[in-house]
C-alpha cells in the first residue's frame, strides 16, 4: 500500500476562513511526525463583525463557501477533516454542532471531523468540570450561542466575556494582555475551567502559562481541536507547551 511520504500516519483537511492568521501556524506549532495538514479556505469577501448583523452575515458567507470548499479539500485524499473556525461549530447549540458536523460528512464521503465545540464538550468531560467561564471574540449573539452549546450539555456557564472584535481580521490583533485581563475577569472561585473560542484568537500558549498561575484548565480551543483529531486517529504523542489536553491526556 503506497502512502504519502510526510502524512504517512495521517493527512488532515482544515477549513479555515480566508481571514483568519492564527489557526494554521497554531496547529503547525503542534505537529506531530507523520501527520500534516491541508487548508481549504473558505472566502470572506466582508469580515466585519463588529455587531450582531455582521455575526450573522459572516456565518452566511462560510455557509455559502463551504461545498465548494470541501470539495477542493477533498482533492488530495485527506484522511480527517479538522475544522480551523469555531463560532459556525457552536451556532444553534448542540443539535446545530450535529448538524453541521453531518454537513462536512456528506461533503466529505463520510470522514471524520473534528470541531472545537465537540473537542471542548470532550475535554471538559475528561477534566470532570461542572461550571465554566468563557472568553470570545465575538459580539453577544455568538455569546449567547456558545453559552446555549454548552448549557444544553449540562455545565453551568459562569462569566462570558465577548471581545466584539470589529472585523475578523482583528481578531488576530488582541494583545496577550488582553486575554490575560479577559481570563482574570471570567475566573470566579467556584470556576472549575475556563475555555476560549475563537480559532483566529492567538491562545495555545498562553492557555498552557494560565493553567499555571490560575491552578485550573485553560482550554484554548486550537488545541483542544488539535488533540481531538490526534486522539480520534489513535495518534497518542504527548506534546509539551500546549496546554494539559495535549501533555497528559
Amino acid at each position: 500500500m503506497s502512502v504519502d511520504r510526510l502524512g504517512w500516519r495521517r493527512k488532515f483537511g482544515v477549513i479555515a476562513p480566508s481571514t483568519n492568521t492564527i489557526v494554521q501556524p497554531e496547529f503547525d506549532m503542534m505537529r506531530v511526525p507523520g501527520v500534516t495538514s491541508h487548508y481549504g479556505r473558505i472566502l470572506i469577501r466582508d469580515g466585519r463583525i463588529g455587531d450582531d448583523e455582521g455575526m450573522e452575515a459572516l456565518l452566511e458567507q462560510i455557509r455559502a463557501s463551504m461545498a465548494d470548499c470541501v470539495e477542493g479539500i477533498m482533492t488530495m485524499e485527506p484522511d480527517y477533516m479538522v475544522m480551523g473556525m469555531s463560532a459556525e461549530t457552536f451556532w444553534d447549540g448542540v443539535e446545530g454542532n450535529r448538524e453541521f458536523v453531518k454537513q462536512i460528512q456528506d461533503l466529505s464521503g463520510g470522514l471524520g471531523v473534528a470541531t472545537g465545540a465537540e473537542a471542548c464538550e470532550r475535554a471538559l468531560k475528561l477534566f470532570g468540570v461542572r461550571k465554566i467561564g468563557v472568553v470570545t471574540p465575538y459580539t453577544p449573539i455568538g455569546d449567547a450561542n456558545v453559552r446555549k452549546f454548552f448549557t444544553e450539555l449540562g455545565f453551568d456557564v459562569g462569566e462570558v466575556k465577548g471581545l466584539s472584535c470589529p472585523s475578523a481580521v482583528s481578531i488576530a490583533h488582541v494583545s496577550e494582555q488582553t486575554l490575560r485581563e479577559s481570563m482574570l475577569a471570567v475566573n470566579d472561585p467556584d470556576v472549575d475551567a475556563i475555555v476560549q473560542c475563537g480559532t483566529n484568537l492567538c491562545m495555545t500558549e498562553l492557555a498552557d502559562e494560565a493553567e499555571r498561575w490560575l491552578d485550573k484548565p485553560v482550554i484554548a480551543i486550537n488545541a483542544a481541536t488539535w488533540w481531538m483529531a490526534l486522539r480520534d486517529n489513535g495518534i497518542d504523542d504527548k506534546l509539551h507547551g500546549y496546554g494539559s489536553l495535549l501533555r497528559d491526556h
